[in-house]
């Protein structure tokens, strides 16, 4: 994917979403959809603002369908922050201020 946000599948999902130690950020996103590539580069960079804090990482709905089905993605862009196994916050489409609504979701796990 890059170097601070890895891809996801179905297959990994319990060990790098649910069992992680750290809040894990996903974007639940595919490759024809407009607004999750406008917020690629923001999504990179919550990603390299938060390394060693907090995971990023991506899904593609296209390739994966369990994880989106179990949690109810209906439309994408959707980010949904989950900490200790748990998802703890949840946005749909493009955030206005992108970066500070993704940074301030990560934030309020970290204290």
């Amino acid at each position: 994917m890059s170097e601070f946000v890895n891809e996801v599948t179905d297959g990994s999902w319990e060990k790098e979403v649910l069992g992680s130690d750290q809040p894990v950020l996903v974007d639940f996103w595919a490759a024809w959809c407009g607004p999750c590539r406008m917020l690629a580069p923001t999504v990179e960079q919550v990603a390299e603002k938060y390394q060693g804090k907090a995971k990023i990482v991506k899904l593609n709905v296209d390739e994966n369908v369990e994880s989106p089905a179990k949690y109810g993605i209906r439309g994408i862009p959707t980010l949904i922050l989950f900490n200790k196994g748990q998802e703890v916050d949840r946005h749909v489409g493009v955030p206005q201020n992108a970066l500070t609504a993704l940074s301030q979701m990560i934030e309020r796990q970290l204290v």
